[in-house]
């Protein structure tokens, strides 16, 4: 075990990994509860869903563990899942079997351009401010979900945001959660962030925050399973309509865009704090990766459980220790487990692992010193892409103003010569997506 994951050589032990893995899972754990929640919208069926996220989470996981040997979990991509149920299903008016045809053909797309090396190749043409700049901006983008999922930042009519009720039992939970972790980690407690989250559960139990379970076994529904595949009721198969109804095909591309920015940043950022950057700022394993994310979002949308995707609360884990895919294995057997004790999870809260994600963005800010802010050249897009992610609540939009006001300040410098092809092709896509498909 320790030769195949490389483990000793990584500097890190079994004990380490399997916490990191606890750590991880515990972090993304509500995409249990939550994907089959928003699926079920579109006519999905809530146990079927549920079913198709564990299980889909779980072989992903697994693969990315034994196939890239790094600690990057995947399961059901939030944000896809509401543009299928609300998007597609509810706005656009389609069958979910044809949702999840769209989400199929996207994610086969996605592993073609990753086989043809085009993905990669983009990777490595992002200067390096930028790519710090992306890991920054996700830093404070999961230190910003945390605090909004624990109550401390609220949506205020007059002011967008504000301070949330501090005398709250949910807000009461989330600030003990952070003063746990952060002691914690002060104190370079390995298990820091899980024992956090452990303990924010169980404070939550008596403020009544914490759900205790009702039921305490699932059955598993795999009637999702192959619904591109699957007969609509026009009785014609799911993505036979994707070619009757061209305008499906935009949806292919914005997904498309969505997923492949949303992982490019997401593996920066797991990469910068992993360790499994080299001495040129470049990945690590990055084709093995990126192969097994491109697969996953073509599984998701095989098994009916939405794309499947890199999560970034993978960084959680890293930041407990994990450094190998063996902490994987230790994410996928807790799907798997918890896809019969599903009622369990939710007895995490956000305000349970808010503590884990804002010492995450904490830990994630280390680049910012490292950025030539005298450049403006480098300076505004990475100021622009920070500020960008969380702002505007998405990776992908944040990275799109970052590559497209490079290309536009070099040009207006006279260096044009200095953007790499790629940089200029991912601007305009970025500049027609923007335009056209929000």
């Amino acid at each position: 075990m320790d030769k195949f994951f490389k483990i000793s050589e990584r500097g890190s032990t079994i004990s380490t990994e399997v916490i990191g893995g606890l750590t991880t899972f515990l972090a993304m754990a509500y995409i249990i509860a939550v994907n089959p929640s928003i699926l079920s919208a579109a006519g999905v069926p809530f146990n079927a869903a549920l079913t198709a996220t564990c299980f889909g989470a779980a072989l992903m996981t697994i693969a990315m563990g034994l196939f890239a040997n790094r600690p990057i979990a995947l399961a059901s991509g939030m944000g896809i899942n509401a543009v299928v149920a609300f998007g597609l299903c509810l706005g656009f008016g389609v069958d979910w079997r044809v949702a999840m045809a769209v989400i199929f053909l996207e994610g086969i797309l996605i592993l073609i351009l990753v086989l043809c090396g085009l993905r990669e190749a983009i990777m490595e043409a992002i200067p390096v401010s930028l790519q710090r700049a992306i890991a920054i901006g996700i830093g404070l983008f999961i230190a910003f979900i945390g605090l909004r999922n624990g109550g401390i930042v609220v949506s205020d009519e007059a002011t967008s945001l504000a301070l949330g009720s501090l005398t709250s039992p949910v807000v009461a939970v989330a600030l003990i959660s952070i003063l746990t972790a952060v002691i914690l980690t002060a104190l370079k407690v390995k298990a820091g962030l899980l024992i956090s989250i452990i303990f924010a559960t169980l404070v939550g139990i008596p403020l009544g925050i914490t759900a205790l379970p009702t039921e305490y076994i699932f059955m598993p529904d795999f009637s999702t399973f192959g619904a591109p595949f699957q007969l609509t009721p026009d009785g014609i198969m799911g993505i036979a309509q994707i070619f009757i109804q061209p305008a499906l095909l935009m949806f292919v591309f914005s997904l498309l865009m969505s997923d492949f920015f949303d992982t490019m940043g997401t593996v920066v950022a797991v990469g910068s704090q992993g360790d499994f950057v080299d001495k040129d700022n470049k990945i690590k394993n990055v084709k093995e990766i990126l192969i097994v994310d491109s697969a996953a979002a073509a599984v998701g949308g095989l098994a009916g459980a939405s794309s499947i995707t890199s999560y970034i609360e993978s960084i959680s884990g890293v930041a407990a220790g994990a450094r190998t895919g063996l902490s994987n294995m230790v994410i996928g057997a807790a799907f798997i487990i918890f896809a019969f004790l599903s009622p369990f999870v939710g007895m995490v809260t956000g305000a349970a692992t808010c503590g884990a994600l804002v010492v995450v963005g904490y830990l994630m800010m280390s680049d910012i010193a490292a950025i030539d802010w005298k450049d403006i050249s480098l300076a505004f897009p990475a100021f622009i892409t920070i500020i960008g992610i969380p702002l505007t609540y998405s990776i992908t939009n944040g990275i799109g103003f970052g590559f497209i006001s490079y290309v536009i300040i070099k040009l207006a410098q006279g260096k044009a010569k200095e953007v790499k092809p790629l940089m200029w092709v991912a601007a305009l896509a970025f500049a027609i997506t923007f335009i056209f498909l929000q």
